[in-house]
């Protein structure tokens, strides 16, 4: 009977460190990254990443670096602005591993695109971004995408788990 108890005390503080380590980390990363990115905020949005990061749009079979990455998405927040498209992000979670300062996340996003002729788009795919902890804070060092040639969809998204 005490074994019992003592796992389930382990078992029950396990997932309140679980849970006070993901929404540390949608605070320091996540909510700024979706505003950020929904907002066309190059500068900002890059400072959420590592200088070292690496950043992999597979389906376009490219690795970039922080400054490709940075012009990159410079571009399309140019781009954005100028045909003015408005851009909304979405993310649910599938993965969540956290080992010490190490963070591994990985999901389904929506982009959904609202168009200046009032029509709307939208784009699906998983994601998974590895993150280490720099002075205190999350930075993203690597994130990788795939719309899984066009079969990552609405039912993938909704399989996981919006944010907190």
């Amino acid at each position: 009977m005490r074994l019992l108890f003592a796992s389930l005390l382990i078992l029950s503080i396990i997932k309140v460190f679980a849970q006070d380590a993901h929404i540390e980390i949608n605070s320091q990363v996540w909510k700024p990254f979706i505003k950020n990115f929904n907002g066309c905020n190059t500068p900002a949005f890059m400072a959420m990443n590592s200088k070292d990061a690496v950043r992999s749009p597979r389906d376009a079979k490219t690795i970039w670096n922080w400054d490709q990455y940075n012009k990159e998405q410079a571009a399309g927040d140019l781009e954005d602005r100028r045909l003015k498209r408005k851009r909304t992000l979405g993310l649910h979670f599938t993965e969540h591993i956290v080992n010490g300062n190490l963070v591994f996340d990985g999901g389904v996003y929506r982009t959904t695109y609202l168009l200046a002729n009032g029509k709307t788009k939208n784009y699906f795919g998983r994601f998974h971004v590895v993150m280490p902890k720099e002075k205190g804070v999350c930075k993203i060092l690597v994130d990788t995408d795939s719309s899984g040639g066009g079969t990552i969809g609405e039912k993938e998204f909704l399989a996981g788990k919006a944010m907190e």
